[in-house]
């Protein structure tokens, strides 16, 4: 078993956590990943049969095919992990939360209408809710 305190994910936690977000924000068609061994793994692959949700692994060598991410990890890159020096695991995981936080709550975003994902979640819930 892994050690709790490694930052690496299995397939298993990945498909916890699929369930985890499908139980927040609802299922979606299809899911776009990479061909990491936790994307590829048997437990994905039962994951994805036993609910049904469609796989599509990008060509390796070619992220682009998965832009968002791309883009989002670009973010990510240039504006925390190429600038914060972290002291420490716990440090790390402070200073990610705090950006996290401020990407998902405040910042507006183009993609959605110039307003933080948390925001056009909440719209988005109160739409269907509505309908």
């Amino acid at each position: 078993m892994a050690d709790k305190s490694s930052p690496s994910l299995s397939g298993q936690r990945v498909a916890r956590e699929l369930d985890t977000l499908i139980a927040r924000r609802g299922q979606p068609l299809t899911i776009v990943s990479d061909n990491g061994t936790k994307c590829t793994s048997m437990a994905i692959l039962a994951w994805s049969q036993r609910t049904a949700v469609g796989w599509h692994y990008i060509a390796p060598g070619k992220p682009m095919q998965n832009g968002f991410v791309e883009s989002f990890n670009g973010r990510l890159r240039d504006e925390l992990l190429n600038e914060v020096l972290f002291s420490t695991l716990g440090d790390a995981r402070r200073q990610i939360q705090a950006w996290q936080l401020d990407y998902n709550l405040h910042r507006p975003h183009s993609a959605l209408g110039n307003i933080p994902p948390a925001e056009f979640a909440m719209k988005t819930a109160l739409e269907q809710t509505a309908a």
